[in-house]
């Protein structure tokens, strides 16, 4: 599932993909989810004869990352009144790293690491540093903002995140088993490097599960909430992901204080999911 600049494309948002502290972006949570168990987690299986037969019935194939960016639904392809922006993993990311989050649940660790604002080598360290088995970095990953005209503050960040064998499947599996542990949990992060006369930051977290409908030709798809009440606002992040074949598809929105975050628009979704599965069964030329 932010701690990232708004860009142009890009509903303004608080910071970073899960609010470290009130003073930092709404990180969205794109970005691995990974990180141990990103992401989130959720919801509802697909049932048994529905989607995931289906969509298991025809292969899937590892995608390049040029692959997977190509794979990125367009706004064309979505219809008027929706913009969509690729962008490179980590742009618009502002402020130094104040140090790393620390959570006082170790479970609950690669939540937080999964939506750090770090990019690129610093966030594959982090998530590497995360106590999962086997590494949760994304072989590939493309990010995407996905703004609507008519409700601006429905706009969705995105990524496509494409790893190799069954740990996409594994990092799913990993989710789910933190909704318990994870309901409820703090972390400590140290003040940035430009003012450390501002002392730890303290923030409250709490993790909770949205059922969510599987879009035709996921394998599974999760839904959760993730909040950060480091102050007297508090930030919410509503996330949908989407396991198809062997990637991973999520998309997220903020909500600050008494206004929730909105449902991602399952429109965006089932779009994405449809596009990426047609990619996974084309030949590679």
């Amino acid at each position: 599932m932010p701690h990232r600049a708004p860009h142009p494309a890009r509903p303004a948002r608080p910071s970073g993909p899960l609010p470290v502290t009130q003073q930092r972006a709404v990180p969205p949570l794109a970005v691995p989810l990974l990180a141990g168990a990103l992401l989130l987690a959720a919801g509802c299986a697909a049932p048994a004869g529905g989607s995931s037969d289906r969509a298991a019935a025809a292969p899937a194939r590892e995608l390049s990352a040029a692959e997977l960016r190509a794979a990125a639904v367009t706004d064309a392809e979505l219809g008027p009144g929706f913009t969509v922006t690729v962008i490179a993993p980590g742009h618009g990311e502002t402020g130094p790293d104040g140090g790393r989050e620390t959570a006082d649940k170790p479970v609950c660790q690669p939540l937080l690491d999964a939506v750090a604002p770090a990019a690129g080598p610093a966030k594959a360290a982090r998530a590497s540093a995360s106590p999962t088995p086997v590494s949760a970095v994304p072989y590939a990953e493309t990010d995407l903002s996905v703004a609507l005209a008519a409700d601006p503050s429905g706009s969705l960040y995105g990524g496509l995140l494409g790893y190799r064998g069954d740990r996409a499947a594994e990092l799913q599996a990993e989710l789910e088993g933190l909704f318990a542990p994870c309901a409820e949990f703090g972390s400590t992060a140290p003040p940035p490097p430009a003012d450390r006369s501002r002392g730890t930051t303290r923030t409250g977290h709490r993790l909770s599960r949205n059922d969510t409908p599987t879009p035709e030709g996921a394998d599974a798809a999760t839904g959760f909430t993730l909040t950060n009440e480091s102050g007297a606002v508090v930030l919410a992040q509503r996330a949908v992901l989407a396991r198809v074949g062997p990637a991973l598809v999520m998309f997220s929105t903020v909500g600050v204080g008494a206004e929730p975050a909105p449902a991602p628009d399952e429109r965006v979704v089932r779009h994405q999911v449809a596009k990426l599965r047609a990619a996974q069964k084309a030949r590679k030329s």
